[in-house]
C-alpha cells in the first residue's frame, strides 16, 4: 500500500492519489478502495494480535496471583518479581488496547467511506446533485457545444434525471425530431440508461434502433509494424473509424514457442460511425449504442468471437480488447460476457471516452479507462467507474478546443487524437496504479508484444473484418378483410 494518513481524531485513512500532471488517477493499486482493502486486511491481522495479547495478559494475571501468595513468604525477592509482572501485564494491556483502537479506527474510516459513497449514489440518482442543464453548455440534439468546458463528464453523470434528452443528443439523427416529444413523455422520470434505451426502441417509429443479429466477413489480412503500447493501440481505431463502415481489426501477437501460449490477440473496435440511415447495416452506428448500453453487446459479442476464430485465435489464448467511445463499451462488455470468457482468456480492456461505469467485469480482468473532464460521453450512463485494484480510471484535465473549421463532433474532449496523447502520458507515468496497469498489458501480450514504436516495431498479422447488421424483418402484410355480404334484404337495412 502506498501509505496512509491520519485524520484529526487519529483515524487512519488511505492516501488519495496525487494528480499526475494533467491526469487524475482513480482506482488501481494506488486507489482508495484497494488501500482500504489493505487497511482492512491489516485490521483483521491486528485482531489476531489482540487475541494473542489477551491470552498473554490472562496468563500474566494467573502468574501474578500465584506470586502474590509467595510474596508473603519471600518478601525480599517476591516483591520485585511481582512488581515486574504487574508492569509487564500493564504494558501488554496498553499495547493490546492501542492495537485494538487502531483496528477500530480503520473500520470506522471504511464505514464513513462506504456511507459517503452510498449517499453520493443516492443523491445522484434522486437528482439532488443536478446543476441546471444549460450549465453543461450542450445544445441537445444540435451537436453544438458539447465537450467544451472542464467538468462536462462529471456534469453528464449528474444529469441522469435529464437522460431522455441526453439520449437524444447522444443518438443524434437516429432520433427524429418529431419523436422527441413522444420520447420525453414515455421516458420521463426514468434515470437508468439501460431501461431508457430499452423503452425507447419500443416506441413506434424507433424499432430500427433495436439490436439485430450481426454477420462477419473477412476484408483483408496484412503484415504491419505494430506498436502495442497504449497510445499505439488506441491509434489503431482511427483508420477503422474513418476508412471502414462497421470494420474491426484483430491483431495477432506471436509468442515464442517456449512461452506456453502460441499467440496473444488484440481486438480493436472504433467509435460510433454515422449511420446512413441510422439503424441500418452498420452495427457500430447510432443503433450500436443501444446494443452496447442496453443489451450488453448481445449481437456484437458473438461477431467478435467469430472474428477471433477466423483470424486464427484458439480457445484459451490471451485477448486484449481496445475501443474508443461506443467501441470501448463493446470492449468492456466482453469482460462480463460468460460465453466469451469461457472461450478466450480476456486479460485486459482499454477504453477511451466510453461510458462503462455500469459494466462489472469478471474478477481478474484488468482495465484502463481514459476519460477527459471536457468529454461528456463517458458520463452519459450516469455511473462512475468502480474504484478497484484491477480497474483504473484516468481523467485528463488539460484544456482542449476544436480547431477552427473542424467538425466539432461530440466536442474536442471526445476526439481520439486527444485521447492518444493522453495515453502517451499514461505510458510515461511512474504513478503506481498506472505502472501496474501498463505492466498488466505487457503481461497479457507476452514477450512478442513488446511495445516498440515507429519503423522498429515488430511486424504482426492484422486482419480486418466487416460487421453487417441484418436487415429489419419485413412486416407481414395486413390481411384484407372483405365486408360480409348481407344474408337477406332485411339484414342489409337502409344505409
Amino acid at each position: 500500500m502506498p501509505g496512509a494518513r491520519t485524520h484529526g481524531d487519529g483515524a487512519i485513512l488511505p492516501v488519495e492519489p496525487a494528480p499526475d500532471g494533467v491526469m487524475g488517477v482513480r482506482g488501481g493499486v494506488g486507489g482508495i478502495s484497494f488501500q482500504f482493502e489493505e487497511l482492512l486486511a491489516g485490521a483483521n491481522a491486528l485482531d489476531g494480535v489482540v487475541r494473542e495479547l489477551d491470552a498473554t495478559v490472562t496468563e500474566i494475571d494467573a502468574v501474578r496471583r500465584e506470586l502474590f501468595l509467595t510474596e508473603l513468604r519471600t518478601f525480599t525477592s517476591g516483591g520485585p518479581a511481582l512488581a515486574a509482572i504487574n508492569d509487564g501485564a500493564q504494558g501488554a494491556g496498553q499495547v493490546r488496547d492501542a492495537i485494538r483502537a487502531t483496528g477500530e479506527q480503520v473500520r470506522a474510516s471504511y464505514r464513513e467511506y462506504e456511507y459517503t459513497e452510498a449517499l453520493n449514489a443516492i443523491t445522484l440518482r434522486a437528482g439532488l446533485l443536478h446543476p441546471p442543464l444549460l450549465e453543461m453548455g450542450v445544445r441537445l440534439g444540435q451537436g453544438g457545444l458539447a465537450g467544451t468546458q472542464p467538468g462536462d463528464r462529471d456534469r453528464a453523470e449528474q444529469l441522469v434525471a435529464q437522460l431522455p434528452l441526453m439520449v437524444g443528443s447522444l443518438l443524434g439523427a437516429a432520433v427524429p425530431g418529431s419523436l422527441l416529444g413522444t420520447l420525453t413523455g414515455v421516458l420521463a422520470g426514468q434515470t437508468d440508461v439501460r431501461a431508457i434505451l430499452r423503452a425507447m426502441v419500443e416506441v413506434p417509429g424507433m424499432a430500427h434502433l433495436k439490436p439485430r443479429p450481426v454477420t462477419v466477413q473477412k476484408v483483408s489480412t496484412t503484415e504491419e509494424p505494430i506498436d502495442t503500447s497504449l497510445p499505439g493501440l488506441i491509434r489503431r481505431a482511427e483508420p477503422l473509424h474513418s476508412g471502414g463502415e462497421g470494420e474491426i481489426a484483430v491483431i495477432k501477437v506471436p509468442q515464442d514457442e517456449g512461452g506456453g501460449t502460441k499467440s496473444a490477440w488484440v481486438v480493436v473496435i472504433p467509435g460510433t460511425q454515422k449511420g446512413d440511415p441510422p439503424g441500418g447495416s452498420n452495427p457500430i452506428d447510432e443503433g450500436g449504442i443501444v446494443d452496447a448500453l442496453a443489451y450488453d453487446s448481445a449481437y456484437l459479442t458473438p461477431a467478435i468471437r467469430k472474428a477471433l476464430r477466423e483470424a486464427g485465435a484458439e480457445a484459451g489464448e490471451n485477448v486484449v480488447a481496445v475501443g474508443h467511445s461506443q467501441g470501448g463499451v463493446h470492449a468492456m462488455n466482453l469482460a462480463a460476457n460468460k460465453a466469451f470468457l469461457a472461450e478466450f482468456d480476456l486479460k485486459y480492456v482499454f477504453t477511451a471516452g466510453s461510458p462503462v461505469g455500469g459494466i462489472k467485469p469478471e474478477p481478474g480482468i484488468s482495465s484502463l479507462h481514459l476519460e477527459h473532464s471536457q468529454d461528456w460521453v463517458p458520463g452519459c450512463d450516469g455511473a462512475p467507474n468502480a474504484d478497484t485494484k484491477d480497474r483504473v480510471t484516468v481523467t485528463l484535465n488539460n484544456p482542449v478546443r476544436t480547431v477552427e473549421g473542424e467538425d466539432p463532433g461530440l466536442g474536442p474532449g471526445h476526439k481520439l487524437k486527444n485521447y492518444a496523447e493522453g495515453a502517451e502520458l499514461v505510458a510515461a507515468s511512474s504513478e503506481p496504479s498506472l505502472t501496474a496497469s501498463t505492466a498488466a498489458l505487457a503481461g497479457a501480450l507476452g514477450a512478442g508484444g513488446a511495445a516498440v514504436a515507429g519503423s522498429n516495431a515488430p511486424r504482426m498479422t492484422v486482419t480486418r473484418f466487416k460487421l453487417t447488421r441484418e436487415s429489419m424483418p419485413t412486416p407481414a402484410p395486413a390481411e384484407r378483410v372483405r365486408p360480409r355480404a348481407p344474408e337477406n334484404r332485411s339484414e342489409a337495412g337502409w344505409r
